[in-house]
């Protein structure tokens, strides 16, 4: 029995060693190696089809490379099946989603990410700001993203989060100048017919 169970263990340790390296192939490949990476990834999840970390490299290629947004949903879905609590999941699944303009979607995952233990807050304050921004609402997107920067612990993150910040400004200025020169529009229309109005009253009179 003992003999039995150590072959098994063998056994399991060499699938084992195989898949990884598999997978550390489609990682190192990607996104340089295209072909070598999804062919990696093949045989990793032929090995183990329900992989975080496979699953979580396909969706990508599919997102990333071949702008495949329902085949990188299905792998982004597969893999939180697997473990929903893999906390690398979230950002960029919540962006793919995002992109595709499943907004009520994007939404309900951004709030489910909140209550992960171990999750990115500030890629999750991010990708709230993101939305907004897909939203149209940039003031809230705005102060979204200054809640992401006192949570980030990267200063390349910080940076990029200030550049969001800057296009941010010009396109509530954008906005508020357009409905500036919209409220201009309809008050010109409104004194129009009101001073036609009154020169129709005085007309008649005559």
């Amino acid at each position: 029995m003992s003999c039995i169970y150590v072959n098994g263990t063998i056994k399991d340790m060499m699938e084992n060693n195989l898949y990884n390296t598999h997978l550390f192939r489609a990682i190192e490949a990607y996104p340089w190696e295209l072909e070598k990476a999804v062919e990696a990834l093949n045989y990793a999840l032929a090995y183990d089809p329900e992989n975080v970390k496979a699953l979580h490299l396909m969706a990508k290629v599919h997102y990333e490379q071949l702008g495949d947004y329902e085949a990188a949903k299905v792998y982004f879905e597969r893999a939180l099946a697997s473990n929903i609590e893999s906390p690398d999941l979230y950002p960029e699944y919540i962006r793919l989603l995002i992109n595709n303009e499943d907004y009520e979607e994007a939404q309900k995952l951004i709030d489910f990410a909140k209550t992960l233990k171990g999750v990115g807050k500030a890629g999750i304050a991010l990708t709230q700001g993101q939305l907004y921004e897909s939203l149209a609402k940039y003031e809230e997107a705005e102060k979204t993203l200054k809640e992401a920067k006192q949570l980030a612990l990267n200063d390349d993150f910080i940076s990029f989060v200030d550049a969001m910040l800057s296009r941010l400004k010009k396109k509530r200025q954008a906005k508020a100048n357009e409905t500036k020169v919209a409220e201009n529009e309809a008050k010109k229309v409104t004194e129009k017919q009101q001073k036609s109005w009154l020169q129709n009253r005085l007309n008649n009179l005559l």
